[in-house]
């Protein structure tokens, strides 16, 4: 009886504790938002509080100024199809190195996993010069091309630990059946991915979404910004009006915060089925 008071109090503790850690997190959250909607005036003289006149209008002028249906198209644009690219791309080479285990694909799978450990700014000016050659500088596609590269080695890691846990057995039994080695992939082992390509899905996202330093290497025609490089203009243009930067802020997290809410629940299944199997 005892143990189980204990229990439960440990229980209300550790939620209370958990409250509190959360609540933590969110006061930027509280700030960002409560400041959007005020004057200048009202910003200036107490940011901190609740404000006494919601100026809804702040998010229309930031709105237009800094283009933002044409931000969100560009964002969108890219994100989609760099992580359709890179979850087809990764699991098919994911599978090929698991299922053809040779010695060339083991050195090419290091490869990758020692590419996870580079820091981008020791190769920010080679990759310039390189996209810069190749046609691709101020481009969506280029951008996308390099997100690719980028993208690949995660997303061939968390793979290659599940294609692991897949069953030879049932591979076996398409090919008896006469599946070809691209039905067995895209019949039977893709589909049982769909843990792990979720994940890759939603950290890509995650990434692609918030990125700034790529693009801003990349895309220099203000009708290709995305919304990261179209915030920055933003600030740098009008540095001193915090009632517009911080509307365009809330518009340019609001649509991956709602993406990451619906979906976060796939990411430790995913991370779980792909690090402990195999």
């Amino acid at each position: 009886m005892e143990t189980t008071k204990n229990y439960r109090f440990g229980t209300v503790i550790t939620e209370i504790v958990m409250l509190l850690i959360g609540l933590l997190f969110l006061i930027p959250f509280y700030f960002l938002f409560v400041n959007s909607v005020k004057t200048f005036g009202d910003l200036l003289t107490n940011s901190a509080a609740w404000p006494e006149a919601f100026q809804w209008g702040n998010y229309a002028n930031a709105w237009e100024k800094i283009s933002f249906p044409s931000a969100l198209m560009n964002s969108l644009i890219v994100t989609i199809v760099s992580n359709l690219l890179l979850v087809l791309i990764s699991s098919m080479a994911a599978y090929r190195m698991v299922r053809s285990n040779t010695r060339f694909n083991r050195i090419l799978f290091g490869l990758f996993i020692a590419a996870m450990v580079i820091p981008f700014q020791s190769i920010m000016i080679p990759l310039v010069t390189v996209t810069s050659n190749l046609g691709l500088i101020d481009s969506l596609g280029g951008l996308i091309i390099c997100y690719l590269g980028f993208g690949a080695p995660m997303s061939i890691f968390l793979f290659h630990g599940f294609v692991k846990s897949v069953p030879l057995e049932i591979e076996e039994a398409a090919r008896v059946d006469g599946s070809s080695a691209y039905g067995v992939f895209f019949r039977i082992v893709f589909p049982l991915m769909k843990p792990m390509y979720v994940t890759v899905i939603i950290l890509n996202t995650l990434w692609i979404w918030n990125d700034y330093l790529l693009p801003s290497l990349i895309l220099q025609s203000s009708n290709l910004r995305t919304i990261p490089i179209a915030t920055f203009a933003l600030f740098g243009q009008y540095t001193k009006q915090w009632d517009l930067a911080l509307p365009a802020l809330v518009l340019g997290i609001m649509p991956i915060i709602i993406f990451f809410l619906l979906m976060q629940k796939y990411i430790i299944q995913g991370i779980t089925a792909g690090s402990v199997k195999g």
